[in-house]
């Protein structure tokens, strides 16, 4: 009759220290235990991935490199939308009010660029979002990462259009958002040299004959998970 009774308590002990799955986190590759940091990825088409699946995304990918190399992180949180410009993207933040989060990575321009607005305002609506970007990771510059904008003079889209102008404007918006990130000391990833390779390689584009496939974002991830890591391992 005891060891019946022991038995049993043994039994309850072992229910009631069952792990609740609500509760589990992804421990990653090595067992890692450490909170599951968060990032917050801001931006238009080219961030939210038009045109290819929610997996194809670049911040997705690289979430998940981020995974396989050990890191607790959650799937990327996003404000981001086509054919946002920078007033577009800075209204979204301000009406949504983010929270902190571990990363934050930024990628605008193009719009600014087609919709023909003036690098001066520019500069000035960047460095406004930069700024805010920095807020938004809590104060770490270190924890922002910024892209290039990419080059869609290349793609099918831009067939029967001036493509030297839109290629000299282009470089002129990335040199205005270089320049910015540098002078903060912040991680900043050229990406425009790789889009360009679509005028040769029709597989780097999406359907829709302008965006980037997930093929030409995988190359984007694999770069950014490089950058990414050091802070957050």
């Amino acid at each position: 009759m005891r060891s019946g009774i022991i038995l049993l308590f043994c039994l309850l002990q072992l229910a009631c220290t069952k792990s609740d799955p609500s509760t589990t986190v992804y421990t990653g590759t090595g067992g890692n235990t450490s909170p599951r940091k968060t990032w917050l990825a801001l931006g238009d088409s080219y961030t939210i991935g038009q045109s290819v699946e929610a997996s194809s995304r670049f911040p997705t990918q690289t979430a998940n490199l981020l995974k396989l190399s050990g890191v607790n992180i959650a799937d990327p949180d996003f404000i981001a939308t086509t054919g946002w410009t920078t007033n577009n993207l800075a209204t979204a933040i301000t009406t949504q009010s983010p929270a902190i989060h571990d990363v934050v990575s930024l990628l605008i321009g193009v719009n600014d660029q087609y919709q023909t607005h003036d690098t001066s305002g520019y500069r000035q609506r960047f460095t406004g979002l930069l700024n805010k970007a920095i807020q938004l990771a809590n104060g770490k510059t270190d924890h922002v990462f910024v892209l290039s904008i990419p080059d869609y003079s290349v793609t099918p889209f831009a067939a029967g259009s001036d493509t030297a102008r839109i290629r000299k404007e282009l470089d002129w918006f990335n040199a205005i958002n270089k320049n910015v990130t540098e002078s903060y000391g912040i991680a900043y990833l050229d990406i425009t040299p790789s889009t360009r390779e679509a005028k040769t390689n029709p597989a780097l584009l999406a359907g829709d004959g302008l965006h980037p496939s997930g093929l030409e974002y995988a190359k984007w991830a694999n770069r950014l998970v490089s950058l990414m890591l050091p802070v957050l391992k």
